[in-house]
C-alpha cells in the first residue's frame, strides 16, 4: 500500500516535522513520540488518573508522562478533569478524536502478535475468537484488498480540519 509522497508544506505542525505531504507522516508528528500510543492504548479502557497511567507504564518518567499528556490535550486527543484542587490531581480520558486511534492500536496489535510478540493475538472480547483487520469501501461496505488501497484526493466540500 503506497500512501505517502515527499514534498514541502507550510501547515502549522508540532515541533517534530517530517516535511512530507502525507497523512502517515502528519499523524506521526502528533502521536509518534515514544509512549504516546501506549498511553492511547491504556486510555482506550476509559478515564485514568495520572498515577495509574504512570504505574501501568514502568520506565515512563513523570515529567515525560506530563509532557505527553499535555501534548495530547493540546491536539484534542484527551481531556483532563481535576478531581482534587489541593494538591492538583487530574484524570485523563480520550476524546472522540483520540478514540479513533483505537483502530491504529488494533492494527499495531494485530501486526505485533504475528511478528513481534507472538504470545498473544487480537480477539473478540465476547467470543474469544481471533479477529482480522481489513479495508472496506465507505460507500458500499464492500471489502477491498490492501494492495488496491492508495491515498486519493478528498472530494470538494469534504475537507477536514487539520489537527
Amino acid at each position: 500500500m503506497h500512501v505517502c509522497q515527499a514534498g514541502a508544506y507550510n501547515a502549522d505542525v508540532p515541533k517534530k516535522e517530517y516535511g512530507q505531504r502525507c497523512p502517515v507522516a502528519k499523524t506521526l508528528e502528533l502521536v509518534g513520540d515514544r509512549w504516546t500510543l501506549l498511553l492511547v492504548r491504556d486510555l482506550l479502557g476509559g478515564a485514568r488518573r495520572f498515577q495509574d497511567l504512570q504505574t501501568g507504564l514502568p520506565g515512563l518518567a513523570p515529567n515525560i508522562l506530563s509532557d505527553r499528556l499535555k501534548l495530547m490535550d493540546e491536539h484534542g486527543l484527551v481531556t483532563r478533569r481535576f478531581y482534587s484542587d489541593h494538591p492538583p490531581r487530574a484524570e485523563y480520558e480520550l476524546t472522540a478524536k483520540g478514540q479513533e486511534l483505537g483502530v491504529v492500536i488494533g492494527a499495531l496489535a494485530a501486526w505485533g502478535s504475528r511478528h513481534a510478540y507472538t504470545r498473544s493475538k487480537l480477539v473478540d472480547a465476547d467470543s474469544g475468537q481471533e479477529v482480522r483487520l481489513g479495508y472496506f469501501r465507505a460507500d458500499t461496505g464492500e471489502r477491498v484488498s490492501g494492495r488496491s488501497v492508495r491515498l486519493g484526493p478528498r472530494s470538494p466540500g469534504r475537507r477536514r480540519r487539520r489537527a
